[in-house]
């Protein structure tokens, strides 16, 4: 297939259960560029928190991050194309720990992730299951209050997570806060977390700038995700491509699926579905 640009989510796509690059797929991934392929992150990580192994891949120029709301190139990390959160957007959304008591937020500020002090040091605490402890304790900078940490900065939000110790209320909060305002993006890559940023940020809103930036018709990008938080990077681009172990809204949407992450499912998609290496 004519390809030229390669968008990959890592979690649960490109990085191993462990959030690890196999060194397959990372020869894939070369191999894709040295046939003139452009290999672009799109993650909902903040910009420090991207794995090394990633952005030490020779060859991997761009970084979309925080779903959508940084784009960076990544050598120097020079940032390109931004949004912010407003601050009435997060002034609502930490009104959500006034009725609802098993839940903490994350924030991330100019590619740094930020989180409460005690939940770094024990994730478990608002049930935080599924999200790796290591990850969360490696990728984010600890503040002793992180309700007074955001409205301090309410100004200057990439954007703002909310880590939810009861995964009922997900769809409540979801529905509140879409009533009460239309300036915000809410996605998810975990059914722990609520992703919250600017109105048009997104995968999809991150791609297509990427795509105009760099003169590519987005009949020729490719794109490779396993969440919620991938479906309108998936649908955007000409290729979609979900992984074996993505959730069914994800994969309805795709055109094709791959081998899971731990089977190195992109590597397999590079080669034996979009036939690029």
């Amino acid at each position: 297939m004519d390809v030229k640009i390669i968008a990959l989510d890592l979690d649960g796509t490109t990085l191993d259960k462990n959030g690890k690059l196999s060194e397959e797929t990372k020869d894939a991934l070369m191999a894709a560029m040295d046939n003139g392929v452009n290999v672009c992150i799109a993650s909902g990580r903040a910009f420090d928190a991207l794995p090394i192994a990633v952005l030490e891949v020779p060859g991997i120029e761009y970084a979309i991050t925080s779903n959508g709301a940084a784009i960076y190139k990544v050598k120097n990390k020079e940032l390109i194309k931004a949004y912010k959160l407003l601050a009435d957007s997060v002034d609502l959304i930490l009104s959500m720990s006034k009725k609802y008591k098993r839940i903490t937020f994350e924030c991330f500020i100019n590619g740094t992730a930020y989180a409460q002090k005690d939940y770094i040091e024990n994730p478990l605490i608002v049930g935080d299951n599924v999200r790796s402890v290591e990850y969360i304790r490696r990728t984010r900078h600890p503040v002793d209050n992180i309700i007074d940490f955001i409205r301090k900065n309410k100004d200057n939000l990439d954007c703002m997570n909310i880590i939810l110790g009861d995964q009922d209320i997900r769809k409540d909060i979801i529905e509140e806060i879409s009533s009460k305002t239309s300036d915000v993006y809410i996605t998810s890559a975990s059914p722990v977390m609520l992703e919250f940023s600017y109105k048009d940020c997104g995968k999809a809103s991150g791609l297509k700038f990427l795509s105009d930036y760099l003169g590519v018709d987005r009949d020729l990008v490719a794109a490779f995700g396993d969440a919620d938080n991938d479906i309108d990077m998936i649908k955007f681009a000409g290729i979609g491509v979900a992984m074996a172990n993505a959730n069914e809204a994800l994969k309805s949407e795709a055109d094709y699926i791959t081998l899971s992450n731990d089977e190195n499912g992109v590597a397999y998609a590079l080669k034996n579905i979009l036939e690029i290496i």
